[in-house]
């Protein structure tokens, strides 16, 4: 009786996406136990992502079914008691500690350089591409670069704050191409071994240390893809360092993954298993963050290029894991699955969007055209 209960809701919340448990369409959902219907409704996308994870159910088309769920809004109809619990311990605790600034390194970006380097683009970017005019997902990357450092109007001689380096590849990039002094700071031991050897023979120093330890003049800083990392708790906090690092006629851009709404906590099950301690930010959240501190010039919205950049990393992931199964497990390859096909669904859906925000300390003076 209580298995059907939790069935029939669970169907019910399916069809007003149009999807069918035990359909043949590629986006429907097929069972292969029943435990399912009960875990999904009481524990959310945490349950969801868990129990395919463990085998229990199986979609054709993972990123369909999470674009019709999203688009659908299903998910904002489940009230299960995980949501509530992860919602108070956000605003309860700071998720974001300095004491904890190093657990997303060690869980998800040392998860493994051969992972990334078989997934990513020649850089090893790890954030989203500009896919205008590009056919690649190395042109993608490199074109976003170029947005980035053309809209700092970096200049021979400047000196750089990256903050969030990744592998290194931007830093590299800016130092390369714009003849500029990088500073590059990372949470991940991997990641800072792998720049290190990257940037080697270039003006960029690699540093192992949470951003709030920075010290330091510079004439640019920008970040990209690590603010989602930041929580609501200290956004005020990261705009003030931005701030007091960044020279008085200075420029910084944030490029982040952003929230339609103000949140206090992240996804239970990306938290769990993918980025520990994450959290997206909304657009009044920034803004009301950075108010005092700096002048906005310009906000640039392209969320559908971060969909077609998770197509392009699944597919290098699917090609690659004959090479790269005998090092990762079948419930890993399934999690990995399913975070990249769930996220590209959700921008698809645009339920999360993806925001470069260029601030500048003092206002820039006359006409200026930003890129695009």
């Amino acid at each position: 009786m209580i298995d059907t209960y939790y069935k029939n809701q669970l169907t019910r919340l399916f069809d007003s996406a149009d999807i069918q448990i035990g359909g043949n369409r590629p986006w429907d959902m097929t069972i292969h136990d029943p435990r399912v219907y009960r875990r999904t409704i009481t524990e959310a996308n945490l349950g969801l992502g868990e129990a395919y994870m463990d085998g229990w159910w199986e979609c054709g088309d993972l990123e369909e079914f999470f674009f019709r769920l999203l688009s659908a809004k299903a998910d904002e109809k489940i009230l299960a008691p995980v949501l509530f619990i992860s919602r108070w311990i956000g605003k309860a605790y700071n998720l974001q500690h300095p004491a904890r600034a190093f657990t997303v390194g060690e869980k998800h970006y040392n998860t493994g350089n051969d992972l990334f380097e078989t997934m990513l683009d020649q850089r090893m970017i790890y954030s989203c591409g500009y896919w205008k005019e590009a056919q690649t997902l190395d042109d993608a990357q490199e074109k976003k670069l170029r947005l980035v450092f053309d809209k700092l109007q970096l200049k021979p001689g400047m000196r750089v704050l990256d903050i969030g380096c990744g592998w290194g590849g931007a830093a590299r990039f800016a130092a390369e191409h714009y003849d500029v002094e990088v500073t590059a700071i990372t949470v991940s031991s991997e990641q800072a071994k792998l720049a290190q050897e990257t940037c080697f023979g270039y003006p960029v120093k690699i540093e192992l240390i949470d951003y709030r330890n920075l010290q330091g003049s510079f004439d640019r800083i920008y970040s990209i893809g690590m603010f989602e990392h930041v929580g609501y708790k200290n956004y005020r906090n990261y705009f003030e360092l931005v701030n007091r690092c960044l020279k008085p006629d200075g420029l910084t851009l944030l490029h982040t993954i952003g929230s339609n709404v103000p949140c206090t906590n992240g996804d239970p099950w990306s938290c769990k298993y993918i980025f520990p301690n994450s959290m997206l930010p909304s657009a009044s959240q920034i803004t009301k963050s950075y108010e005092g501190l700096f002048t906005l010039e310009d906000w640039h919205v392209f969320s559908h290029d971060y969909y077609m950049t998770l197509k392009a990393w699944h597919e290098n992931f699917e090609k690659e894991w004959p090479e790269l199964q005998s090092r990762y497990s079948e419930t890993f390859y399934r999690m990995w699955r399913y975070y990249l096909l769930s996220f590209a669904g959700a921008f698809r859906a645009r339920s999360i969007q993806l925001w470069q925000v260029l601030l500048s300390k003092n206002g820039l003076q006359g006409r200026t055209t930003i890129p695009r």
